[in-house]
């Protein structure tokens, strides 16, 4: 089996599940009123001003709505995005105050080192598999470990990346995860896995963010797939 058809397969099955989560979250959130003329210009302000993709806030935005309509947000004030179809040279991490339509918060993450080297490209659920998760999360507590402070996170995707918590990706700082590193080798350093923050940062992200706040990790594979990627399988 050739590469190309192993990457094709990979988007059709993670696109399934995109699709089946995609559906889900507009379910849940039809008493939720997202679509008026402030959260509109809000939305269009973030595409052409900031550069989050359109896919990646519709995500984003519902996955937080179908948590809070099932009251597992204990602070529904901030929604945070990962945008993974950035390069890791640039911000990606963007904290999003949703009460006053503000971002709080853009700043350097890591990806995990089997999921590509600039750019991320592959992305796993399993265990030992050294790859980010996508989807929907919720913050969990902080403790201080072997990469001090840190923060655990809860995957809310079925399938996607409801094993971070036996995976232990957690987010942390790192030194690999700096302007000088981006500097000396032309990208960030990479992660097992973890969302990997700035040293200099992390405190400042984690406490921001702990305690049952919404994550969304976002790449185009979590698209649902076409006809026309379908039609490109041999």
């Amino acid at each position: 089996m050739s590469r190309l058809t192993l990457v094709i397969l990979s988007v059709v099955v993670l696109g399934i599940i995109a699709r089946i989560e995609y559906s889900l979250f507009f379910r849940a959130s039809d008493s939720c009123v997202i679509n008026d003329s402030k959260y509109i210009s809000w939305k269009e302000t973030l595409i052409d001003s900031v550069g989050i993709p359109e896919p990646a806030i519709n995500l984003a935005f519902n996955g937080y709505l179908h948590l809070k309509h099932q009251n597992l947000l204990r602070n529904d004030s901030l929604l945070t995005i990962i945008d993974f179809s950035r390069p890791s040279i640039d911000k990606r991490l963007f904290i999003l105050d949703l009460r006053n339509e503000r971002i709080v918060k853009n700043t350097l993450v890591a990806h995990g080192m089997n999921t590509g080297g600039q750019d991320a490209e592959s992305f796993s659920n399993e265990m030992d598999s050294n790859k980010s998760s996508l989807g929907l999360f919720i913050t969990q507590g902080t403790y201080e470990g072997k990469h001090g402070y840190s923060l655990r996170i809860k995957g809310m995707s079925k399938g996607l990346n409801d094993n971070v918590f036996k995976r232990a990706i957690v987010i942390h700082g790192a030194d690999y995860v700096s302007d000088s590193f981006i500097k000396q080798t032309g990208r960030l350093g990479r992660s097992f896995g973890c969302p990997a923050l700035p040293l200099d940062e992390t405190k400042e992200v984690i406490d921001l963010i702990k305690d049952g706040t919404c994550l969304y990790i976002y790449h185009p594979v979590l698209i649902p797939i076409t006809q026309s990627d379908l039609e490109k399988l041999p």
